[in-house]
């Protein structure tokens, strides 16, 4: 057979034509955890939030892996064989598991999050049958982290993956090398072990620059603690050159900009650590107020946490306003210190914006109407979007008009 080491760390190997889908089979049978129907839906995808989209999936749980089948009619080994691909599989070493019932309004839902970032709901209307999902992989994974040893054999058939250990003395060398002997057996195997247990960890690999985390759609609190601050770098880098450069610029934050260069800008962003905003590529202002407004939209979880969302529509509802404002400061010291700190960044500097109205045209409404739902949205959609639109700008216009008031007894680093 054919192996190669890939830069993920994993052993990709490509069976010969002598493997009889019946072996592999019974290989599989006899590493086979649990299979079943599931409802499953990808939240994430390396950190970066996707949209819900449930559908019904035949999950196997098959040594290492957990492999998700769009047709729910593979049901049995010999389908995983004979060429029905899978529509994805996830790799349990180093996941996480939790109940999630609070991120959907399905019942029994519990999160599987990947060290790339992936995340999964799944979910049974059943209570015994998903508890016996969740207590199996949760075992699964358990097990492999305790594990002294182990290295991963990945092998494709029909489009097929599977991940196993014990796989690699029966399927790397072939029945009919009559010659080999079993000391050159043992070397191969010596210099895999090897191979294995020199590649470098995820974090050795972040730190050398060779793996490089997004800025764009990361969770705000991972890129605060990533950055060692409550604020993110990007942030203070677009209000700094808005501040130097932009105060006065018609329309600034309601105009948009120039979305190839947005994009080009996030781009950079994301895959180099340091950028200089003075550069004459992104010497339209507005290309900075974009992707500013870009970032916190694409974030996870937006600046002001799901969780506060009800409270400070109810709080803006109030028709006493000295209770309202004390209300709102109360929230806003509650929340998370990124979230907090980055809130109360972010509005000092639109008071700044503020103190140019005059030139800029954007008054306390005008930013309100614009940052009110980059700044802050409910988990889920209940149809009342333009309701909830109206409580968003009169959010931020309070912040804005109390802002002395609201963040008077907390700074920021």
């Amino acid at each position: 057979g054919r192996c190669q080491y890939n830069p993920m760390g994993e052993i990709q190997f490509f069976p010969h034509q002598y493997l009889d889908s019946q072996t592999l089979c019974l290989k599989v049978l006899s590493e086979l955890e649990k299979a079943g129907l599931l409802n499953k839906t990808k939240i994430a995808e390396g950190g970066r939030k996707l949209r819900k989209n449930w559908s019904a999936s035949w999950v196997v749980l098959v040594g290492n892996s957990l492999v998700f089948f769009k047709d729910p009619k593979s049901q049995t080994p010999s389908s995983w064989v004979s060429g029905v691909r899978p529509e994805s599989s996830v790799d349990l070493r180093g996941a996480q598991l939790h109940w999630a019932n609070d991120l959907s309004s399905k019942k029994n839902v519990f999160k599987l999050r990947t060290v790339t970032g992936n995340e999964f709901l799944l979910q049974s209307e059943t209570d015994s049958l998903i508890k016996e999902w969740f207590n199996t992989i949760q075992s699964v994974i358990d097990r492999l982290v305790t594990q002294p040893f182990c290295f991963t054999i990945r092998f494709f058939f029909f489009g097929v993956t599977f991940c196993r250990s014990e796989y690699v003395c029966n399927l790397m060398i072939p029945r009919s090398s009559s010659n080999l002997e079993n000391t050159e057996r043992k070397r191969v195997k010596s210099r895999l072990k090897k191979l294995i247990l020199k590649r470098p960890p995820l974090q050795a690999l972040q730190e050398k620059g060779l793996i490089k985390d997004q800025v764009f759609g990361c969770r705000l609190e991972m890129l605060c603690e990533r950055e060692r601050s409550t604020v993110p770098r990007f942030v203070r880098l677009c209000t700094d050159a808005v501040e130097r450069r932009g105060l006065e610029t018609d329309g600034l934050y309601r105009v948009s900009g120039n979305l190839a260069v947005i994009q080009k800008l996030r781009f950079m962003v994301d895959h180099e650590e340091k950028i200089s905003l003075d550069e004459g590529e992104w010497e339209d202002i507005h290309v900075i107020t974009g992707a500013l407004k870009l970032f916190f939209r694409e974030l996870p979880e937006p600046l002001v946490p799901f969780g506060f969302f009800t409270d400070i529509v109810e709080t803006v509802k109030m028709t006493d306003y000295i209770d309202k404002v004390d209300r709102l400061k109360c929230l806003v010291l509650n929340m998370p210190p990124p979230n907090h700190d980055t809130l109360q960044f972010i509005c000092r500097h639109l008071k700044r914006v503020l103190e140019h109205s005059d030139s800029n045209r954007m008054t306390t409404q005008n930013i309100g109407i614009v940052f009110g739902p980059t700044l802050m949205r409910p988990e889920r959609d209940n149809g009342n979007i333009a309701v909830n639109m109206v409580y968003q700008n009169q959010a931020v216009e309070l912040i804005l008009s109390e802002y002395e008031h609201i963040f008077g007894t907390r700074g920021f680093s």
